[in-house]
């Protein structure tokens, strides 16, 4: 199932070994939102059960590491190798060469400082309620539909590796299918302010996609995480700054 092969590959949920193969992988994509909205249910519940009984700035650290921890640390690691090979190097061939380097440099080791500090500055700078709720719920579902949209539109920028496992003669099908999950997830927890943070996923998701295939004449594997850290953190920042005017709210509760 294309569903469990998803949510294998985005998260460290045990589903069976046969459904992290390779040869599973190539429709899964269609599923990046759902998997997303899981993680989002998952972290957001733990975020609201800890807000009863500790502080925001620790329930927020909480939180971000809850986050990594259940996505495996995958899109991270990605996120800090397309740092090093995309700053430190001056060639497509030497930034492709940089990011299949074991150990880290100091654009790495930067960028995922900044990334986390964001992130829980973010998640910080939100009052523990019901608005903070729905947008942790929303913001992992809308990066994944950004990575599914990349994943299908621009070309893989090697010869072989782990993100080639997606690639298919039917993209154009799987990313739409993604795209109208993604839209259904978008109105049924946020409505109106749900819909702002989808456009903002995907506006976010081409540009980078567009600026790092013309560096490396595609995407790769680790892009792909850097991708969906970077459109999250986008995300989190739209959200923090529409919520004093536009509500993100389940539809049960908007049109009630």
């Amino acid at each position: 199932m294309n569903f469990l092969s998803a949510l294998g590959f985005l998260t460290i949920i045990p589903v069976g070994k046969r459904y992290k193969e390779g040869r599973s992988l190539a429709g899964s994509s269609v599923y990046f939102p759902l998997v997303g909205l899981v993680l989002g249910l998952l972290v957001a519940g733990i975020d609201f059960g800890l807000g009863r009984f500790l502080p925001n700035l620790l329930i927020s650290a909480v939180t971000v590491a809850a986050l990594v921890l259940f996505t495996g640390a995958l899109h991270f690691e990605g996120f800090v190798d397309a740092c090093d090979g995309l700053f430190g190097g001056h060639t497509r061939e030497r930034r492709l060469e940089i990011m299949r380097m074991k150990n880290v440099g100091s654009y790495a080791v930067a960028g995922g400082a900044l990334l986390l500090i964001i992130k829980f500055s973010a998640i910080a700078s939100l009052a523990v309620g019901w608005d903070r709720f729905w947008i942790i719920v929303l913001f992992p579902a809308m990066s994944r539909w950004g990575m599914a949209l990349v994943l299908n539109l621009f070309p893989y920028a090697r010869a072989e590796g782990l993100g080639s496992a997606f690639r298919s003669n039917k993209s154009f099908i799987y990313m739409v299918a993604a795209g109208l999950i993604a839209l259904a997830i978008a109105i049924v927890f946020g409505w109106i302010g749900g819909i702002v943070l989808l456009f903002t996923a995907k506006l976010v998701a081409l540009l980078m996609g567009w600026g790092i295939s013309r560096m490396l004449g595609g995407l790769t594997g680790d892009t792909y995480g850097a991708i969906n850290e970077m459109t999250e953190v986008a995300v989190l920042i739209v959200a923090i700054a529409i919520v004093p005017h536009l509500a993100i709210q389940p539809i049960w509760q908007a049109v009630m």
